[in-house]
């Protein structure tokens, strides 16, 4: 049974020391706006969601290379080897979790130049989320660093490709917000059961993702709010349920409302 209820969620979380979400077009610095509030795209989240899915044996389609549990070298090569000529909307719903989860675009051309100009199926996924930005502008911190030896060259002298640079944000809560809608469930069959799962996810969005970038412990979920409606269509919007987090302090604390008859379950991070 598809998803029969309405859900609301947002997260807080904390970097400490820690490169984020690196700009490829800014020498990937942390993403900061004009003003220096610090930014995780939802691209990034739904990454790390996708990771943390694979790692609990759920099957994805958007894998990482460096994570992938397969031999496709491609999206693809991944439908190819999965579905082939079955691939459709319905048989993409159901053979992957983050394709009725956030949508997905088959988009690819054909491999036999007589069957025409390929494919283009849309999937509108029922989960959203919204970037995460931070309460207040972030510190960036900016490092030179240098290795010991050259990554190419006869070694009589250093080359080019032993300086270098590390960027990381000293400290910043961040606070990112999320919906899963019910009628567009219907269409992928996301369900009550994948929803569930999303919420057992999410307060460890950052387990298992350490990386030079992001050192272990520097990235910590704080808390996850959680809003099930009593309803599909639910009781409130998302806007007036995601305004109930009113107020986040650089400490990780918070003021939070309540809706008439509607309560949000906070979850530690893990």
């Amino acid at each position: 049974m598809t998803l029969q209820h309405k859900i609301d969620f947002a997260v807080i979380l904390r970097v400490e020391n820690a490169n984020p979400n690196g700009d490829p077009l800014n020498g990937n610095r942390p993403r900061t706006d004009y003003s220096g509030i610090g930014e995780i795209t939802d691209v990034a989240i739904k990454r790390k969601i996708r990771d943390r899915l694979l790692e609990k044996g759920h099957p994805i389609f958007v894998q990482s290379d460096d994570r992938k549990n397969d031999d496709a070298t491609s999206l693809q090569d991944r439908a190819d080897k999965t579905l082939g000529k079955k691939l459709s909307k319905e048989t993409a719903c159901e053979a992957w979790f983050d394709v009725r989860a956030f949508g997905q675009v088959f988009a690819f051309k054909s491999k036999d130049k007589k069957a025409g100009d390929g494919i283009s199926i849309p999937v509108r996924g029922p989960v959203s989320i919204q970037s995460a930005f931070s309460i207040e502008p972030v510190s960036v911190t900016s490092t030179q660093i240098t290795k010991s030896v050259s990554g190419e060259g006869d070694g009589t002298k250093r080359g080019s490709d032993t300086m270098g640079m590390k960027h990381r944000v000293d400290n910043g809560i961040y606070v990112f917000k999320g919906s899963m809608n019910p009628q567009l469930a219907e269409r992928t069959g996301f369900s009550d059961a994948d929803a569930a799962v999303l919420k057992e996810v999410l307060p460890k969005l950052f387990e298992n993702d350490a990386s030079s970038a992001r050192p272990e412990g520097s990235m910590e979920v704080l808390k996850v709010f959680w809003w099930q409606h009593n309803s599909k269509g639910g009781q409130y919007s998302s806007a007036k349920v995601h305004s109930c987090l009113k107020e986040v302090n650089t400490d990780g604390s918070f003021i939070l409302d309540n809706l008439d008859g509607l309560k949000a379950e906070v979850i530690e991070g893990f």
